[in-house]
């Protein structure tokens, strides 16, 4: 794993100064800083959550407990696409398992990676609630209904032509 590049969040550290003074001495103030955070940096980083735990006067084995409780945080720099494959019994049955394994075959990585250029990543969904529109993927917040296998390779390839 890369070290985290301080230079490269120079932006996001300024944005987290600011929101640390906005929660300072607040009482449950760790789970929506935790939330912001993630929001600012894609993740938590070691080095950002001893800074947390610095200015809001909270010990690091808090935070780490509060993080690694909720399935909302990570610790693993994602991509800025995050794939996200339903994974629930009518998109199961509809053939999510193959659309599944087609994308860990194309983009080279397996469940909750990121391919090295930092641009994907891949997640496991259990059920978004859309069963009508099995199989269902879903990129960053967009939804694409009926998905089929052949789908697969035209997505990354859109994707990739948005950079």
């Amino acid at each position: 794993m890369a070290e985290f590049n301080i230079e490269k969040y120079s932006e996001e550290i300024e944005k987290l100064d600011l929101l640390l003074d906005k929660y300072y001495g607040r009482d449950g103030a760790l789970i929506p800083v935790l939330q912001e955070t993630q929001e600012l940096f894609g993740y938590l980083p070691r080095e950002i959550l001893e800074k947390i735990s610095r200015k809001l006067q909270v010990p690091i084995a808090r935070i780490y407990g509060v993080a690694t409780f909720y399935a909302q945080f990570t610790f693993v720099p994602t991509g800025k696409y995050k794939i996200s494959v339903c994974m629930g019994t009518a998109c199961y049955v509809k053939g999510a398992e193959d659309i599944l394994n087609n994308f860990q075959s194309d983009l080279g990585i397996g469940l909750g990676e990121t391919t090295q250029d930092q641009k994907f990543s891949l997640i496991e969904t259990r059920c978004v609630g859309e069963c009508s529109l099995a199989p269902l993927v879903v990129v960053n917040e967009k939804r694409y209904p009926h998905f089929k296998m052949k789908d697969v390779d035209k997505l990354i390839e859109e994707l990739r032509g948005e950079e």
